[in-house]
């Protein structure tokens, strides 16, 4: 059963059931990111979904095999009627069922992001009347996603302050081209309801340090990875790591940092790639670093963009407005503005400049109507 939405929790959403929404999959941000909250908002809605031109401006237009991965996930877990997944399709009507719990595993296949899989299913298995247990299996550090230890470090414990429990756990790394990771992911449903709170404040830095993921390579990427960030950053050997990997589960190489503030935790991602210097991937992470502590906002790019989503929820749920602080807003992030306040009765209001931008979520009386936003 679907839990509502509303104020108070209580009942079922306003805008359940009805027309489908239809959503131009080719305006803003125009990628994936567009199927894959339209997906999750229509299973946590009950609203069916129209995209046309999903992906139109990419060099490889229409769903690919993650992309159809997502489709299926939502699918499997919302019991939903879909026309037009087929790979290379830029055209897909989406009609979810009732949200159900269970066990599933949703094999991507390649090296796609299995990550991202696990984020279009996510909010919606809150909703369900017993907890999930998911196998997810693909990639776990991608370009343009999310990193499993991102997720597992600084997404999932503000999902577990909204009211979400969640166990995250790294099975096997994966990278591309060759994928074979996997992640178990154990999601409960929000109890209480969700509850939606500021975020304006990082806090003190309590601790912060580097690790090296890079399985399948030589250790002297990871040496030199590692001592490049000791000489640029100053930071201490016994805060620069390398992670243990098997010989099998690559190759594959990710730098990763993570800052713990007393308000949250951020956690930025270098990835490595044939021919790129192990020196070079260092030097993309420390402009990371550098850019974050540039400003005192607590939520870094990507987090800004993902956190927008579960918040948007809360809010909806609690019929009370909540804010957050962030150093940039992407094309990605305005783009999910948008998107969201197609599907739930929510304004999502930004103000400043970077590096620090105020970001306002705010009950409305319904959603935009078609024509008023972006999408």
């Amino acid at each position: 059963m679907r839990q509502g939405l509303s104020a108070g929790g209580a009942g079922a959403h306003p805008a359940g059931g009805g027309d489908a929404i239809d959503i131009d999959g080719a305006v803003g941000e125009g990628g994936g990111q567009i199927l894959r909250t339209s997906l999750a908002l229509s299973l946590c809605t009950g609203r069916p979904v129209r995209l046309t031109r999903i992906r139109a401006g990419r060099p490889k237009p229409g769903l690919m095999r993650q992309h159809l991965t997502c489709v299926h996930a939502a699918a499997q877990v919302g019991g939903a009627q879909v026309q037009g997944a087929d790979l290379g399709s830029t055209e897909l009507c989406f009609t979810p069922g009732p949200v159900r719990a269970g066990d599933f595993h949703f094999p991507v296949g390649t090296a796609g992001s299995c990550t991202l899989v696990l984020q279009t299913v996510w909010p919606a298995l809150l909703q369900a009347e017993a907890p999930s247990r998911l196998r997810l299996s693909g990639g776990t550090h991608n370009p343009m996603a999310p990193s499993f230890h991102f997720l597992a470090r600084s997404y999932a414990p503000l999902m577990r302050r909204l009211g979400a429990p969640s166990e995250l756990t790294l099975v096997r790394p994966g990278f591309h081209p060759a994928g074979g990771g996997e992640v178990l992911a154990l999601l409960a449903p929000a109890a209480g309801g969700l509850q939606p709170f500021d975020l304006e404040v990082r806090g003190p830095l309590r601790e912060a340090w580097a690790d090296c993921l890079s399985p399948g390579l030589p250790a002297a990427v990871a040496q030199r990875e590692l001592q490049a960030l000791a000489v640029g950053l100053g930071w201490p050997a016994d805060r620069l790591r390398r992670l243990p990997g098997r010989q099998e589960e690559g190759p594959g190489n990710a730098l990763m940092a993570t800052c713990v503030h007393e308000g949250l935790t951020e956690v930025f991602t270098a990835l490595g790639a044939k021919g790129l210097p192990a020196e070079a991937v260092a030097q993309d992470l420390m402009r990371q670093l550098r850019d974050y502590q540039a400003s005192d906002a607590p939520l870094g790019p990507h987090l800004a963009d993902q956190w927008v989503l579960p918040l948007a929820l809360a809010v909806c749920a609690q019929g009370r407005a909540a804010r957050y602080r962030c150093t940039t807003l992407t094309l990605h992030a305005t783009t999910h503005f948008a998107l969201i306040e197609r599907f739930l009765p929510v304004r999502v209001r930004a103000t400043g400049q970077d590096p620090c931008w105020q970001v306002v979520v705010e009950p409305a009386t319904a959603p935009r109507a078609p024509g008023e936003g972006m999408i």
